[in-house]
């Protein structure tokens, strides 16, 4: 309840409330996780308002009673409810354009520095008893057992409803489904359970982001651990020194969801990376991913070839694996026949052949390749081509009538010839082979709720280099924040792409070992559109910000 509780006990003692025998002699008495603060409240050697007035004195904030406080019924929109429900606040009033919140423990600088940041305006804390804080949350927003319990419905896996679990096991198994049913509300691509010095705490990607959303006592670990371990059905629940990956399917309000696990021990005990592989992204198409209509025309275009290679490009997190499989399923058809190579298989596609890496049985990128290759099909995708013996034989492939499609990391897509060189491959097969090389990166969409018009800055029109002639006819927005994007301002993200086209002229320059930046301001002159560029037009048509896109194109040489 208390973040310093040491420092505390000792500011309740210098005003006379406690002595030193009696700390002395209730932590004889401690049990479980309780506090020493806690236990005296309890046993009414002190009371709640007695220690909250040492808190705000402490603190030099003011101390409310709550019971008696009047309070704006729409001040309560002022903080998301999982916000309130988190930090254990309450919004009290506004004054002098700052927010009153009330918080139990004013000594909680990390609430009280974080919180600002996430609603998106300055506070202005107050003390109150931890109990008046609950029953405030609980007569404005309801009983958060309540949400827990409809949190919980529609979710099941491997078969098993939720509600056939022993008794015993339940508010582990009900903790653990709230967890992965919120992360999924809140569309999150990753779940991380964390175990700190004195705290487990869990936070969501969302939109790249990570977002602190629990902290709970670091007792629950092992049995979240096991819970989770159970649900993988291939963890081992005694293995603890040993990292271990497995796979979870649920089903959350009828949507089929993967979630692949990683467990790795740390010293605080085991952490836990949970990927949730939604399928509904199987169902993206280029316009979903942020390709604007002539980029479209553009990809198709390749897709339509007979063969070559296609490389998509970019750091780790940058939605490559997630163009792949887009471009897959606008040309899965029954007349073609596809395979695909990847470590691990992400997501499960109909009618097409994917084969999972398994590098401790000898089944390499390259293993799998050359026996894809033997079963005669039309186009190839390759997770990740990682080194010579790889590239090799995927440049084989192209030159021998298939197509295919294949992830390298770089940061532009000129730079994807001289990755390729520098691995052993030679540049008149490289030249020969490439179709097109396709580099992105991952921005945020604006919240379509609460977006508004904006101008630009004089840096943000430096750094974008936008002149007066592009503003015309311009749509440009700015973040907000609400509660369908939970004070973000963003949701959801698209891709900002730059295409090199490989053609006769590209094949020439690359034959004549052009350097990468050589390449690069040739490709300009001839059309390519880098990363800032296409970023400039999704900012100037109202579809993301100039902070996002000047953001994750800091690298690109303009």
């Amino acid at each position: 309840m208390y973040s310093n509780e040491d420092y505390l006990l000792e500011l309740i003692t210098d005003h006379g409330l406690i002595t030193l025998d009696d700390i002395n002699i209730y932590r004889s008495h401690l049990s479980g996780s309780q506090s020493l603060i806690e236990l005296m409240i309890k046993e009414q050697r002190l009371t709640e308002e007695q220690v909250a007035k040492v808190c705000a004195e402490s603190s030099s904030v003011d101390f409310i009673d709550l019971a008696h406080t009047p309070i704006a019924p729409d001040i309560f929109d002022a903080i998301p409810e999982d916000i309130v429900r988190r930090f254990q606040v309450v919004p009290v009033s506004e004054s002098g354009g700052y927010l009153v919140v009330a918080l139990a423990d004013p000594l909680n600088f990390e609430t009280l520095d974080t919180l600002p940041h996430i609603i998106g305006r300055e506070i202005t804390p107050v003390c109150a008893t931890p109990s008046a804080i609950e029953q405030t949350i609980k007569h404005n927003y309801g009983s958060s057992d309540d949400d827990m319990d409809k949190s919980q419905e529609g979710l099941s896996w491997g078969g098993e409803e939720e509600g056939d679990a022993e008794a015993n096991d339940a508010p582990i198994i009900k903790l653990v489904s709230h967890i992965l049913v919120e992360a999924f509300k809140m569309k999150a691509s990753d779940i991380h359970i964390e175990p700190m010095e004195k705290s487990l705490r869990v936070r969501y990607r969302v939109d790249g982001k990570l977002v602190e959303v629990d902290n709970h006592p670091r007792k629950l670990l092992p049995a979240i651990v096991a819970r989770l371990k159970v649900m993988s059905g291939s963890m081992s629940i005694a293995e603890k020194r040993m990292p271990q990956d497995g796979r979870i399917q649920i089903q959350v309000a009828g949507k089929d969801v993967d979630l692949r696990v990683s467990s790795v021990p740390s010293n605080h005990g085991e952490s836990i990376v949970m990927r949730i592989l939604d399928k509904t992204a199987l169902l993206l198409g280029l316009p979903e991913l942020g390709f604007l209509s002539d980029d479209q025309d553009t990809v198709k275009e390749m897709m339509g070839l007979p063969d070559g290679i296609i490389l998509v490009t970019g750091p780790t997190g940058s939605g490559k694996t997630t163009t792949l499989y887009a471009c897959l399923n606008v040309i899965n058809r029954p007349d073609k026949k596809i395979i695909t190579v990847e470590d691990p298989v992400e997501y499960e596609m109909p009618g097409i052949n994917q084969v999972m890496v398994k590098t401790e049985i000898g089944m390499t990128f390259a293993a799998a390749l050359r026996a894809m290759l033997r079963q005669a099909p039309n186009i190839i995708m390759i997770g990740e081509i990682r080194d010579a013996e790889t590239a090799n034989i995927a440049i084989n492939a192209a030159l021998t009538g298939h197509l295919v499609f294949s992830t390298l990391h770089t940061n532009d897509a000129p730079s994807a010839v001289a990755r390729l060189a520098d691995i052993g491959v030679k540049k008149f097969l490289i030249a020969s082979a490439i179709r097109a090389i396709i580099a992105q990166r991952l921005v945020r969409n604006l919240c379509p709720t609460c977006k508004a018009p904006a101008e630009l800055s004089e840096r943000e029109l430096r750094m974008l280099n936008i002149d007066g002639g592009q503003m015309t006819d311009s749509n440009i927005y700015g973040a907000v924040g609400c509660e369908k994007c939970r004070t973000a301002g963003y949701r959801g993200r698209m891709g900002l792409f730059e295409i090199l086209k490989v053609d006769d002229e590209v094949s020439h320059m690359i034959n004549d070992d052009l350097s990468s930046p050589q390449l690069r301001k040739r490709a300009r002159e001839l059309g390519m559109r880098t990363l800032r560029e296409d970023g400039i037009r999704k900012v100037l048509s109202g579809m993301t910000s100039a902070e996002e896109v000047i953001g994750v194109t800091m690298a690109d040489g303009m």
